[in-house]
């Protein structure tokens, strides 16, 4: 990529890493699903007025809503409000990666390559780790609602996937449309309707901030610069930048709340990104066909 298009893609890499730490920073007087459910609202209105419906059934729509975006944010703000350090929760979030070409081995029969095999072996060993070495500072339940996330991750690509729908901004608008009730109606259950109204009638500016990032800037602003990206280059030359993600996730936790991986988690998460690179490397002879194919997306 030349130099102007490298900087955008180090430009979304950082607006989704920062996003984890304003997650965490916004969401610590709202209930997790109804943070989640309020910051797809957001996604949806005015932007679904403005962008057009994606070329895809309803139900292709609304599966990929309910993996891509409903199960895969619930469980991540669901671990974070459980422990899930934001450094960490967009470190394990990768094994999306590893999730979606496996599913699609068995689901659409897409044998992976010897490349992709060793990427998910040694992803998988990152991640083993990584929750071996946790040293007891991150709630176990944390861990597995985030594996939950990435899993759902994963099998929303596979849909979109086997449906052919390109992941373009109006796929992200359009399938939002199925996560702010379902959440809010299980929020209402979970956290019950007086915790509800008392998080909406005392919502801060820090909530209001933090979601205006999060809708704005790291799913509208990073996708419609994502999707042009890849619309000029092949995505082994964009997807890999977004591995930047992460780092700039942990670096930033660490140096605003004091989120200081330890050695396992380094160790495991440098695994883990190796692994996602490998898988996404295209094999030789079968580059140019890979380059059609939708890559797996990394982290919104």
């Amino acid at each position: 990529m030349n130099l102007r298009d490298s900087l955008l893609a180090a430009l979304v890499a950082t607006i989704w890493g920062f996003n984890f730490v304003v997650i965490d920073w916004g969401m610590a007087d709202v209930p997790p699903l109804l943070f989640v459910a309020i910051r797809f609202a957001a996604v949806v209105l005015p932007a679904v007025l403005l962008v057009p419906r994606p070329d895809a059934p309803w139900r292709i729509i609304a599966a990929v809503g309910v993996f891509m975006s409903l199960g895969q944010f619930g469980f991540l703000y669901l671990a974070m409000a459980a422990g899930m350090p934001p450094g960490l929760a967009a470190l394990v979030l990768q094994a999306q990666v590893v999730f979606t070409i496996v599913i699609a081995a068995g689901a659409l029969r897409e044998v992976p390559t010897p490349l992709q095999v060793g990427g998910v072996v040694v992803g998988t060993a990152g991640l083993v780790v990584v929750g071996l070495g946790r040293g007891g500072q991150v709630p176990l339940a944390a861990l597995v609602l985030c594996l939950l996330g990435a899993l759902s991750w994963g099998i929303g690509n596979v849909v979109a996937r086997a449906a052919k729908v390109p992941g373009g901004l109006s796929l992200t608008v359009w399938s939002a449309l199925v996560v702010p009730l379902p959440l809010l109606a299980l929020s209402l259950v979970v956290d019950g309707p007086s915790a509800v109204a008392t998080a909406l009638a005392g919502f801060s500016w820090q909530a209001a901030v933090s979601t205006v990032y999060t809708a704005g800037l790291a799913s509208l602003v990073g996708y419609g610069i994502f999707n042009g990206l890849l619309a000029r280059w092949p995505s082994s030359a964009v997807v890999p930048w977004v591995l930047l993600a992460p780092v700039v996730a942990m670096a930033s936790a660490w140096a605003l709340l004091d989120q200081r991986p330890n050695a396992a988690e380094l160790g495991g998460g440098a695994l883990l990104l190796v692994g996602v690179l490998v898988a996404l490397r295209p094999s030789r002879g079968r580059g140019a066909a890979r380059e059609a194919d939708p890559a797996p997306e990394l982290v919104r």
